[in-house]
Parts: structure tokens; C-alpha cells; sequence
């Protein structure tokens, strides 16, 4: 019976000598292979735990943020509701994502361009490039009022990427309060921003004026009107940072859509 292709293949190039360039070839063609279905394996194995994982930490983050928050946590203590839902919304359209309670990673989304959406540089305040398809908010409602929305958003700072949760009351222009849940901006000058005192300015901001208009902001010096947040001694370029972050999420391009659906009872 003749000895199959394969195995013949094999032994003959187990045979060939060590320092033979097809022999090299071949076994890192083959180790590689093995390589990747060992990681692919593990990852379809392990993708459960990630998401869970990453549930998990944005959770964390969120419970940090409330009760660093006295605003909130008097909020929260006043509803009538009974617990805050996270909902992963389409930033398209406004209303709940087809797999609503499945977890999101939004920079993951926007890093894949069949998740995410090409921004111009007129549109891309936040300097994020790419805006991801859907993201995961946090709705506190008593029947079918809105008493508090809690809303991830991101953006490029002076010196890295600036992570953050804004809170806004049941009016969702009025905020309830902004969490830094990650900086690298330069200490004693823009990482201030992680400091709970400037933190402590934003409760009571208006986002947007009578118009319509996202108009809030961090100005230089201290600030003048609801639509304003103290500056940053030397760190003008952070707070410029933070204001492209909560016009371009604020907008049109970001959780308007979610705002106004909200606003409307559609979701």
C-alpha cells in the first residue's frame, strides 16, 4: 500500500539537512500555522471573559464617577426609579442598537471601518478621525421621564487621548456633572483636569444656547456665563481639547440623534 503524499512529504523534509533553506522555510510556514490557530482558539475561547471583563471596568468607572459626584448621587437618591439601564444606541439614527444589551467597545468600533463612520476635519472637533457606529449610554428614567443620561466620550487632548463620562439632568442640556476616567496630559498643568475642584465646575452648565447651539466651553480665565468652565492656568490646549470633545459629541455627529429621540420619548 503506498505510503500516503503527505507523510512522504514530511519525511522527506525532515531529512533534508538543518541548515537547508526549504527545510527552514517550511517548519516556520508550519509553526506559524500552529501559532495561529492556538490564538485564534484562545480568542473565541476567551471573547466571553473580555466582554465581561470590559463590562466590568466601565462599570467600575461609573460608580467612581457617582460617587465622586454629589450632584448625582443626590439625583440618583431623589428618583423614583429603581435602577439606571445602559443601552447601546446607533449614533446614526438616535435609537437603540439592534443587539441593545450586547457591550460595546467604542474605539474598538471606530478603529474597524465597518463599524465606524469617516469624519471630516469640519466635522471632527474631538479629533478622533473615525466616530463609531453605536455606544453604550447610561439612562436613569422614573415611567417615561428622563431624570438622568450618563454619556462616554473621548477625544484628542494636547498630549494624549482624554476619556470621560458627562452626566446631564432630565432636561439633557443641564449638566449633572463630567468624570476624566483617563489623561495623560502634562502634570500640574493639563492633567488638572482630573482634579476633583475643576471637575466641581461643571454641575449646573448649560450645553447649549436658546438656539439650539452646543456653545459650552472652557475659556481662558475664569468664567463668565452658564455656557462657560474656569480655565487651566498653562493649559490652554487641554481645555481647547475638552471643548471639541463636548461640541462634537454634544452635536449632530455625536449624541444628538440619542438627545433628541430621548427627548421624544422614542427611546
Amino acid at each position: 500500500m503506498a505510503e500516503p503524499d503527505q507523510t512522504a512529504f514530511w519525511r522527506r523534509l525532515l531529512a533534508l539537512p538543518a541548515d537547508s533553506q526549504a527545510k527552514t522555510i517550511a517548519m516556520a510556514f508550519a509553526v506559524s500555522a500552529a501559532c495561529a490557530i492556538l490564538v485564534s482558539g484562545a480568542s473565541v475561547l476567551l471573547s466571553p471573559r473580555i466582554d465581561a471583563n470590559l463590562a466590568a471596568e466601565r462599570q467600575a468607572k461609573l460608580d467612581e464617577m457617582i460617587s465622586s459626584m454629589p450632584a448625582l448621587a443626590d439625583i440618583l437618591e431623589d428618583s423614583q426609579a429603581d435602577t439606571m439601564e445602559t443601552i447601546v444606541v446607533s449614533l446614526e439614527t438616535g435609537l437603540r442598537a439592534p443587539d441593545a444589551d450586547t457591550p460595546v467597545d467604542m474605539q474598538a468600533l471606530a478603529a474597524d471601518p465597518a463599524t465606524s463612520r469617516e469624519l471630516t476635519p469640519e466635522q471632527d472637533f474631538a479629533g478622533i478621525g473615525q466616530r463609531p457606529d453605536y455606544a453604550p449610554i447610561n439612562v436613569l428614567k422614573s415611567g417615561s421621564r428622563t431624570e438622568l443620561v450618563i454619556l462616554p466620550i473621548y477625544g484628542a487632548g494636547y498630549q494624549s487621548q482624554i476619556e470621560a463620562y458627562l452626566a446631564l439632568e432630565g432636561d439633557l442640556n443641564t449638566v449633572a456633572g463630567l468624570a476624566i476616567t483617563s489623561q495623560g496630559e502634562t502634570p500640574g498643568l493639563g492633567a488638572k483636569i482630573s482634579e476633583p475642584a475643576w471637575q466641581a465646575l461643571w454641575p449646573g452648565k448649560q450645553i447649549a444656547d436658546d438656539s439650539g447651539d452646543v456653545v459650552l466651553s472652557v475659556v481662558r480665565g475664569k468664567a463668565k456665563t452658564e455656557y462657560e468652565i474656569d480655565g487651566i492656568t498653562g493649559a490652554t490646549r487641554t481645555g481647547n481639547a475638552i471643548s471639541g470633545m463636548v461640541r462634537f459629541w454634544m452635536g449632530p455627529n455625536g449624541y444628538g440623534p440619542v438627545l433628541d429621540a430621548l427627548a421624544e420619548g422614542e427611546l
